[in-house]
C-alpha cells in the first residue's frame, strides 16, 4: 500500500479517518471524538486526533502513508488552516499534508469531479465552491463578525428572539411563545428565559429549538415561516455568490447541499431553496449530500494521486453512496 493516503473529516462533534489506497480501497477507519482548536488549542485538538489517526493507521498495518488529506472544522482562514497543516506535518503521518475546511468534504463528497458549489447548514452555515484547476470560493464562516446568519444555532437563536418579544408585546403574535418553553417542561416564555440566563437549562440544549420553529413554520405560523424563508435566502445567496466568483453561473453546475438543516428535507425551505435558485442561478443543479463527508476527504487525497476514475468509483462503492439524493433541475424558471 505504498500510494496509501489518510482521509480525515474532523468536525465539532466528531471525527472520521479512512486509510485509502491508490486502488480506492478502504483497509480501515477510525472514529472519535470532536475536532475543537478554537476551544482546547490546537495541540490538544491535534493530541485528540493522532488517537483515532494512531487506531486507523495500526488498522492497516502502516506506520505512515503517502499524503494526508484532512478536511478540518475551525480550519475557516488561510492562518489557521497554515498553522493545522504545520501541526498535522509534525506528526509524520504521510509524506504530504493538505488541510482544508471541512465543507470542502461534503462538496467533494457529492460531486463527480471537483467542480461545484456546496452550502452547509447545519449548526452554523458555510459555503465553498471548487474547480478542477485547482480554483476556489468561500466565505471567512465565522458568525455574525463575517456576515453569515442562520445555520442551527442562529435559527434558534432568532425563534427564541421572535418569541420573547411575542409574548411580551413588542412583537407580532407567534407560536413559537407557548411551543419553545414547552418543548423544555416550562409554563411560559418567562421561565424560559430565566433557565436560559441562570443556566438551568444548559447552553448545549438551544438546538432542540430548531425542530420547534419549523414545526411551527410547517402548521401556518407567519413568523416562524419567515425565519425559515429568510434561512433559504441566505443558503441561495451563498450559493449563488460562490457560483458567480468561479464563473458557473453561466453553466450547468453542481449545488450540494448538506449539513443537519439541510438534509433533514424540511418542505418550506428545501422548496424555497429551489425556486429562488431557479431564478438566480437557472442552470445550477441542487442535490442533497448523503455520503459522509469522510468520503470527499478522501476523493481529494485520490484527486491529488492522479487515482484513475476506477479508483473514485471503488471508493464510492466502499461508502454505499453515489454522493447525492434527489438532485433536481432548476432551469425553466
Amino acid at each position: 500500500m505504498r500510494a496509501a493516503v489518510l482521509a480525515v473529516d474532523a468536525g465539532n462533534s466528531k471525527t472520521d479517518v479512512a486509510v485509502v489506497t491508490g486502488r480506492g480501497e478502504v483497509p480501515a477507519t477510525a472514529r472519535g471524538g470532536g475536532f475543537r482548536p478554537a476551544a482546547v488549542g490546537v495541540t490538544a485538538a491535534v493530541d485528540a486526533l493522532a488517537e483515532t489517526v494512531g487506531r486507523a493507521l495500526a488498522a492497516a498495518g502502516l506506520p505512515a502513508v503517502s499524503h494526508v488529506s484532512a478536511c478540518l472544522a475551525n480550519a475557516d482562514l488561510p492562518a489557521e488552516e497554515e498553522q493545522l497543516t504545520a501541526a498535522l506535518s509534525a506528526r509524520a503521518w504521510g509524506g504530504s499534508v493538505e488541510v482544508r475546511n471541512d465543507t470542502f468534504a461534503v462538496l467533494r463528497a457529492g460531486v463527480a469531479e471537483p467542480r461545484g458549489v456546496a452550502v452547509v447548514c447545519g449548526a452554523g452555515i458555510n459555503c465553498v465552491g471548487m474547480l478542477p484547476d485547482g480554483r476556489t470560493a468561500r466565505f471567512p464562516a465565522l458568525g455574525r463578525v463575517s456576515g453569515d446568519w442562520g445555520g442551527g444555532w442562529g435559527l434558534a437563536e432568532e425563534a427564541l428572539w421572535h418569541a420573547a418579544r411575542a409574548h411580551d408585546g413588542r412583537g407580532a403574535p407567534t407560536v413559537l411563545a407557548e411551543a419553545l418553553p414547552a418543548r423544555f417542561g416550562l409554563p411560559g416564555m418567562p421561565e424560559l428565559i430565566e433557565a436560559l440566563h441562570l443556566g438551568d437549562l444548559p447552553p448545549s440544549r438551544r438546538h432542540e429549538m430548531t425542530p420547534v420553529l419549523f414545526t411551527a413554520a410547517a402548521g401556518g405560523d407567519a413568523v416562524a415561516g419567515a425565519i425559515v424563508d429568510r434561512q433559504a435566502d441566505e443558503v441561495v445567496t451563498m450559493a449563488t455568490v460562490a457560483l458567480d466568483r468561479l464563473g458557473l453561473l453561466g453553466e450547468e453546475a453542481p449545488v450540494v447541499l448538506g449539513g443537519s438543516v439541510l438534509a433533514a428535507r424540511h418542505p418550506r425551505l428545501d422548496d424555497r431553496v429551489h425556486a429562488l435558485l431557479a431564478v438566480r442561478a437557472p442552470k445550477a443543479v441542487p442535490r442533497v449530500v448523503t455520503a459522509p463527508p469522510v468520503l470527499g476527504a478522501a476523493l481529494l487525497a485520490l484527486d491529488r494521486l492522479g487515482a484513475p476514475p476506477s479508483a473514485r468509483q471503488r471508493l464510492r462503492k466502499h461508502y454505499g453512496a453515489r454522493g447525492t439524493s434527489a438532485a433536481r433541475r432548476t432551469q425553466g424558471a
